[in-house]
């Protein structure tokens, strides 16, 4: 009886460890599969931004250098460079000089460029979209080099430099959609 007892409780512990080893070993699956399906989604968005960034390559303009700039060439770089982002028609633009700032070793010069959407019955917008550029001449640099360009959009805190992202008509809708979200909550 012994015998068959232990028998009996040997039998139920293998069968105890078996289905402990199995759970154990569903779980390890259930987890492989998580990672595996992460790491196919993450492959997917990048195929798809890889084939996105091969129709629609990233646009820029040779910059002017420190040598030839100008406040004026600046206004024409920036009028330049937007020109080659796709947008809608029914946006229009203007770039405006806006301040000369003098650092120790650098000159920023800060231009705004002001984005609208006019139409027949509103040709002058009630809001806005503005995208600020700052264009960096360097002090110590050499004449042949070119001048440093960033930009952000108002109420983003994104950093862009030429070249190196590509522009989006939907920072320019979300801004004048906020502007009148905020203008409607606003009684005068």
């Amino acid at each position: 009886m012994d015998m068959i007892k232990r028998d009996k409780s040997q039998r139920t512990v293998a069968v105890n460890m078996d289905s402990e080893r199995q759970n154990k070993m569903n779980e390890a699956k259930q987890n492989l599969t998580e990672v595996a399906l992460r790491v196919v989604d993450n492959v997917i968005k990048a195929a798809a931004r890889s084939v996105e960034e091969a129709a629609n390559p990233i646009r820029n303009i040779k910059w002017i250098t420190h040598g030839e700039f100008t406040v004026e060439e600046g206004h024409k770089q920036i009028d330049q460079f937007v020109a080659t982002w796709e947008f809608n028609n029914y946006w229009v633009h203007y770039t405006k000089f806006v301040e000369k700032k003098d650092l120790i070793h650098s000159f920023h010069y800060i231009y705004h460029v002001y984005w609208s959407v006019p139409t027949a019955l509103r040709p002058v917008a009630k809001v806005s979209a503005l995208a600020y550029f700052t264009i960096k001449f360097n002090k110590s640099k050499p004449p042949d080099m070119p001048v440093d360009v960033l930009y952000f959009f108002e109420g983003s805190s994104l950093i862009h430099r030429p070249g190196m992202s590509q522009f989006r008509e939907q920072w320019l809708d979300d801004i004048i959609e906020a502007k009148h979200v905020l203008l409607k909550m606003i009684h005068f």
